[in-house]
């Protein structure tokens, strides 16, 4: 019997949809797991996939030292486990069982992009160390996901024929195709180690955003415009359509137009309004505060959900607290939603401008050179926040791969200032109405700050000065200049305690 192309230890959801669409794509593949439920799974799943023609086997093994030696050389080895320890420790046992320095380890999992660094280092010399993050959750691995890849060069050239033909494809127009149809792969090499889970790292947190504001969105329907459900789900499916079309809204305007099974009332109304999180969203907000980089808009959707979590306060806060509200006229329900349709498209690509200054900024801070636009062209199809108008992002990058800001690019720049207006309505609206709009409201921000030549730094310049003597920088000498005034005041305060 021939060796197998490829390992994959860690055969649950994703693990075992990768391997199966690794086995569709006609590579064979050796499975591992310490689960045996998992095996059983995966064996019986694949068996069904190898009887067509064309198609690679499958075979689990129960031990470390048979899964290497079921492989052709250099071993390629795929973990698809919990992110954290367990790597260092699978890793640490395949060395144990024979592992070689030319073989590749390969680590899919939502791995925190400092860690890939390290594991770089710690293993070299012991082995090829590789990262492909993988965004398209259970259906995206099984049959395309976006595969973001960094490590060694060498390694990348291995596994490129693998990962080109599993991943998900666009025709010319950016528009997915089918798995084993033409197209241009969503799947890139992006730079050395941690590079690939620094952008997933990223795109999860403009997913968090993405997903935030579509909530907000329903919110306001539900609650000021008094909108069922379904009513909701079928505006969201109009919207999908056009330039909002996305994988979120699509699903999104499946779930508000189904019922729940035992209670026959729209899902959305029975499901309990505490959101949860992996993590990969604040590790976002929390890089891009390290970096000194605004990600106001991602933030506020960590933040949402957290305030999401303090569900017995809210139920208290609703009967405690009340403020007088305005009276807005919803008569024209279709000019309010035509404001809302405008301010979800300009918040939801500030969202993405935020999310690709982070990408800029690090990758200089990094010297990655990461290649905006094909990170937008991988995220087209197969991850979570593929969107059309990605399409865009790519075309704005590759027309001015230095482009500061995104909003900066012409097209979006003409967009937002005919749609900006409904934007500065819906949030006005929303505060009126008592509906609260984080992330929208924090995206409106974020865009006047971006476009004020002058913001009040200058006076909190002049206060950090006045209670702490950090000095300021003048407009009128150079910024390298630094200047400290006498507080007078200050000094006799001081003298006084």
């Amino acid at each position: 019997m021939s060796q197998s192309n490829i390992a994959m230890i860690g055969l649950g959801v994703m693990g075992k949809s990768l391997a199966l669409n690794l086995i569709d794509h006609g590579f064979d593949v050796s499975g591992f797991d310490v689960n045996p439920v998992h095996r059983d799974k995966a064996i019986a799943e694949a068996a069904l996939v190898s009887q067509k023609d064309h198609k690679g086997r499958f075979i689990a093994l129960t031990s470390l030292s048979d899964l290497l030696a079921s492989l052709e050389t250099p071993r390629v080895i795929a973990l698809s486990v919990p992110a954290g320890e367990i790597v260092d420790n699978v890793i640490d046992d395949l060395l144990n069982a024979g592992l070689a320095k030319q073989d590749i380890v390969i680590d899919t999992g939502n791995s925190l992009w400092t860690d890939s660094e390290r594991r770089e280092q710690q293993y070299q010399g012991k082995l090829r160390f590789f990262s492909t993050a993988v965004s398209g959750g259970e259906v995206g691995a099984r049959t395309g996901p976006s595969l973001m890849a960094s490590g060694e060069q060498s390694a990348w050239q291995y596994i490129k024929p693998m990962w080109l033909a599993i991943a998900a494809k666009v025709d010319s127009n950016g528009l997915a195709v089918g798995p084993f149809e033409s197209g241009e792969a969503c799947a890139a090499y992006l730079g050395p180690a941690g590079a690939g889970h620094y952008v997933k790292m990223v795109h999860n947190g403009i997913e968090y955003a993405d997903m935030q504001l579509i909530c907000e969105a329903y919110h306001f329907m539900a609650q000021a415009l008094r909108l069922s459900a379904a009513e909701i789900g079928q505006i969201f499916g109009q919207w999908n359509q056009g330039v909002l079309n996305s994988y979120l809204m699509e699903i999104s305007a499946e779930i508000l137009q189904t019922s729940d099974p035992i209670t026959n009332k729209p899902l959305v109304e029975v499901v309990l309004d505490k959101a949860g999180q992996k993590g990969t969203g604040l590790w976002t907000a929390v890089n891009a505060l390290q970096a000194g980089v605004p990600a106001p808009t991602i933030a506020q959707a960590v933040f949402a959900r957290a305030q999401s979590g303090q569900k017995a306060l809210r139920l208290q806060a609703e009967q405690q607290l009340n403020t007088p509200l305005k009276q807005v006229n919803f008569s024209d329900v279709d000019a309010i939603l035509i404001q809302l349709h405008d301010a979800l498209f300009c918040a939801k690509v500030t969202a993405y401008a935020q999310g690709f200054d982070l990408l800029k900024t690090t990758s200089c801070t990094e010297r990655w050179a990461l290649d905006y636009a094909n990170i937008a062209k991988i995220w087209r199809a197969g991850c979570i926040i593929r969107a059309h108008f990605l399409q865009d992002i790519t075309k704005a990058y590759q027309n001015d791969p230095e482009l500061d800001n995104l909003l900066l690019a012409q097209d979006f720049a003409t967009q937002i200032e005919a749609k900006s207006s409904g934007w500065r309505s819906t949030v006005a609206n929303a505060a009126m109405s008592g509906v609260p709009m984080p992330a929208i409201s924090s995206a409106l921000s974020y865009f006047d700050s971006l476009r004020s030549g002058v913001l009040p730094a200058n006076l909190l310049q002049a206060q950090r000065d006045y209670f702490g003597a950090h000095g300021y920088s003048r407009l009128d000498d150079a910024e390298s200049n630094r200047y400290h005034l006498t507080w007078s005041d200050n000094e006799k305060r001081q003298i006084l305690q």
